[in-house]
């Protein structure tokens, strides 16, 4: 499981070195094989263990090709998915498309969401955290019947 989050720099073909404490997890349990997508509903990237996103295309799967809908979000997640492989350094190399589409630069977050991670520009990350906060601070959020359940 992935969580915390981690700011980290691009280098000048796009690279990003994965943190340490995750290197040897994905080593095992994928050989350093990833996919990184868009996230269809914020202007970040997704970036997935190849295992878990066999279970996405499995799921995409199911979805019909004649229903609009459906395949456009097959179109968007597939269309856009990359193959990243970690390198010995235990770098992986972001298509100059998906940087593009997520306004990636320099400077860059990795924010771990369980089974994956996120990209965020370090800018849009700041500013994601800012609204996320302040939203939940005004109650602007109505809650769904799982989280009213849901207790930290």
């Amino acid at each position: 499981m992935f969580r915390g989050a981690a700011a980290l720099n691009l280098d000048d073909k796009g690279r990003l070195a994965i943190p340490t404490k995750y290197r040897k997890s994905l080593l095992l349990d994928c050989e350093g094989q990833m996919v990184c997508t868009i996230d269809i509903k914020q202007p970040c990237l997704l970036l997935y263990p190849l295992p878990e996103w066999q279970i996405i295309e499995q799921k995409l799967t199911t979805l019909s090709s004649m229903n609009p809908v459906e395949r456009r979000l097959q179109r968007l997640l597939l269309g856009h998915a990359e193959d990243c492989q970690m390198d010995k350094a235990g770098r992986i190399l972001i298509a100059s498309t998906l940087r593009q589409h997520a306004d990636l630069d320099k400077k860059i977050m990795l924010v771990g969401q369980l089974n994956k991670f996120e990209l965020w520009s370090e800018a849009t990350w700041q500013h994601q955290v800012t609204a996320d906060m302040e939203a939940e601070q005004q109650g602007d959020i109505a809650l769904s019947e799982r989280l009213q359940d849901f207790s930290l």
